[in-house]
């Protein structure tokens, strides 16, 4: 399918423009999703928008997974950014088709017709206001969460970290694994296998969805110790939960609160205020033994199976005995599959689990990981798309 030089010129900008275009695919079934837009936005700057078929592939190796999708990217390329040929396949509701008189460009070429001096200035304005949110997106993930003092940092950053969990459990839910047998071709391993040979693909490449663990339990330490962390840490925690097909969080502080049911309200005002009333003491001393003593006795028998992942958010001071809390976690070991200990202090200069909890603790833990900046929350993701 022939395609001229370059996209039609629109009026607006790159970032909108992808991101329309990943909303179209998605509303044809392609199982694209915000961190496809990021990697598409990367793959134009690369390629460039000199030779539309060049970059037309370079996009179809990116955004399909599947033969279906393979078979009719092409299509709703020319659709979105050409306007051309059958436009949008109407089998499940979406944004309405982008018309003639509004059709986008990936950015606006300096010798468009009718592009006047102002307009291309603006998109350039534009694009660096883009680019300075994304490198300040950026920064936010690396900052230690303790140093954030300004309100407006600190609210970007409560968005930034719901954000990223919802972002994580997406990629989750999305991703397979290479496989010689299996329901669907794995396209984009089986073309860079295939290269070698001119692409022509004689070695075939399969993916399948990997037995993942299905259930997620979270235990978020609010005591004093934690208050600079953990307003950031119920945040994640509550996209997590938003999205992950069977999840359960508790608080702890010197007592243990089941508080899925609050992060189930759609308010995020509502759910903050009906957590706090659940939360009495946040801020307060640390019980951590106490707490999965209530948890292994209240709540594990229905909470965890084989299938489950214990993710504990805590800096590990305790004010029980070390051998407490060593005995319980043994009993919460013996249930699940696995227990992630994400500890801020780990991202401090020098520090060492010396304490006597956190030593008492460190025979039952599988991953023991920083999670002093939202980056480091982000960590999880790998951890979970092993299992």
């Amino acid at each position: 399918m022939s395609s001229p030089a370059t996209p039609v010129a629109g009026a607006s900008g790159p970032l909108e423009n992808v991101a329309g275009f990943i909303a179209h695919l998605r509303a044809n079934r392609l199982k694209v999703g915000p961190s496809e837009t990021a990697d598409a936005l990367t793959v134009i700057d690369e390629v460039g928008i000199g030779d539309a078929a060049a970059l037309r592939l370079a996009l179809k190796t990116l955004l399909t997974g599947e033969r279906e999708e393979w078979q009719r990217f092409d299509d709703l390329f020319e659709a979105y950014w050409f306007a051309r040929g059958r436009v949008r396949d109407m089998a499940r509701p979406g944004p309405r088709p982008r018309g003639e008189s509004s059709r986008p460009a990936i950015w606006q070429s300096a010798k468009s017709e009718g592009a006047p001096d102002g307009g291309r200035a603006g998109e350039e304005d534009r694009e660096a206001a883009n680019r300075m949110a994304a490198s300040r997106a950026n920064a936010l993930r690396r900052t230690d969460l303790r140093h954030l003092v300004d309100p407006e940092l600190i609210a970007e950053a409560e968005r930034l970290a719901e954000r990223l969990a919802r972002a994580i459990v997406h990629r989750l839910s999305r991703r397979r694994r290479a496989a010689r047998r299996g329901a669907g071709l794995d396209i984009r391993r089986m073309i860079r296998r295939n290269l070698p040979r001119g692409g022509e693909p004689l070695e075939r490449v399969f993916r399948v969805r990997p037995d993942r663990p299905v259930r997620l339990v979270v235990l978020l330490d609010v005591s004093g110790s934690m208050r600079v962390y953990s307003r950031f840490f119920l945040l994640f925690v509550r996209g997590i939960l938003a999205r992950w097909l069977k999840a359960d969080a508790y608080l702890f502080h010197t007592r243990l609160a089941r508080i899925t049911s609050a992060f189930a309200d759609r308010d995020p005002l509502v759910a903050m205020g009906r957590l706090s009333l659940m939360a009495d003491g946040f801020g307060g001393g640390t019980r951590i033994a106490g707490a999965l003593a209530t948890f292994n006795r209240l709540y594990a028998r229905e909470a965890i199976d084989r299938r489950t992942v214990v993710v504990i958010m805590s800096d590990g001071y305790d004010t029980d005995e070390p051998d407490v809390l060593a005995r319980e976690l043994g009993r919460l070991k013996s249930r699940a599959r696995r227990i992630i200990w994400l500890n801020p202090l780990i991202g401090w200069k020098d520090y060492a689990p010396v304490a006597r909890g956190m030593a008492a603790a460190m025979p039952y833990i599988d991953l023991f990981a920083a999670a002093h900046t939202l980056e480091g929350l982000a960590a999880i993701e790998d951890e979970l798309a092993r299992l």
